[in-house]
């Protein structure tokens, strides 16, 4: 199996508490707190890990929240080279309010980054990219830096012999495309970005997931949420129906689809057994209460119900 290099440009403490109710204006006493490393490329490393694949993360890290983002990956057998810049690395706050299962998030925006934390970051991305078979870039682009730089990454890697996956939004996930990664997974909203309007019908989804491939991006799938997802990969169009479940978090869930693609496909499995096991791995990391968890028993029995139909 490949190596499976994840990039969290933007990285960051995630703390999930859990509130008996969540209610605005008034002192709340929290029931659980769950404290991990986090940010979408971690999200991918950690999920990847349970799946059995062979993992590195990288980013950037700063501060003391740096510091217990490097110390717990490592403790968690996750291997790890960042670059370490000025200031603090943010905390992603998620309210859960256990009376109506409401999740509420509050995310820091995270340190400034300097021209030559750029230029570090693209070397560390071209040495890493030289030994992994998939880079997987995750997450908002920090402040300080260009809307192009996702692009710039992705092209460094394609050109270590690596295939790029980018999960991205915005004007990172427009410029990004221009790059022609490998595989990209814009949700609904995000979608939008790309078409320039927001599709009215699922056929009109069809038509852009067609045009986006004919670009030359490897896989292209659009996530519907609880309804699965639409595929466009190796000149075939899918249609993917995630199994019915009771969510308890679904935060966590867009990044553990990436890693269940990211490990099938790193293990030379055909894209039909890649799709099904990220809609596996995403159904199964919202029945947690942490974001970017998955157990691989969930992860087996849900595999063998997703439906995969071939549209095109």
């Amino acid at each position: 199996m490949g190596l499976i290099t994840t990039v969290t440009l933007n990285a960051a403490i995630d703390k999930t508490y859990v509130l008996d109710s969540f209610p605005l204006g008034k002192v709340s006493r929290v029931a659980e707190m769950i404290s991990v490393p986090g940010g979408k490329g971690i999200n991918v490393a950690r999920v990847a890990k349970q799946l059995g694949g062979a993992v590195k993360a990288t980013g950037f890290v700063g501060g003391s929240n740096g510091d217990f983002i490097v110390r717990e990956l490592t403790r968690a057998g996750i291997e790890n080279d960042f670059v370490r810049v000025e200031g603090e690395s943010r905390l992603c706050l998620n309210m859960i309010d256990a009376s109506a299962w409401t999740s509420t998030e509050l995310l820091e925006p995270g340190p400034t980054l300097t021209a030559s934390h750029v230029e570090a970051m693209k070397e560390k991305v071209k040495l890493l990219a030289a030994q992994s078979a998939i880079v997987a870039f995750s997450g908002s682009l920090p402040k300080g830096v260009p809307a192009t730089l996702y692009a710039e990454l992705v092209e460094i890697a394609k050109a270590q012999g690596a295939e790029a996956f980018l999960d991205t939004s915005g004007e990172a996930l427009v410029e990004g495309v221009k790059a022609k990664p490998a595989f990209i997974k814009p949700n609904e909203d995000e979608i939008d970005k790309l078409l320039g309007r927001k599709p009215e019908r699922e056929s009109e989804l069809h038509d852009c997931v067609r045009r986006l491939t004919e670009q030359g991006i490897g896989c292209v799938v659009v996530t519907l949420g609880a309804s699965g997802s639409l595929a466009g990969c190796g000149g075939k169009l899918y249609r993917i129906r995630a199994p019915r479940i009771d969510a308890v978090n679904p935060v966590g869930s867009g990044d553990s689809f990436v890693a269940g693609m990211a490990v099938a496909l790193a293990a030379g499995e055909p894209i039909e057994r890649a799709l099904a096991l990220a809609t596996a791995a995403g159904t199964a990391n919202a029945l947690n209460r942490q974001a970017g968890h998955v157990e691989p028993d969930d992860v087996e029995r849900l595999l063998e119900q997703v439906r995969i139909e071939t549209i095109a």
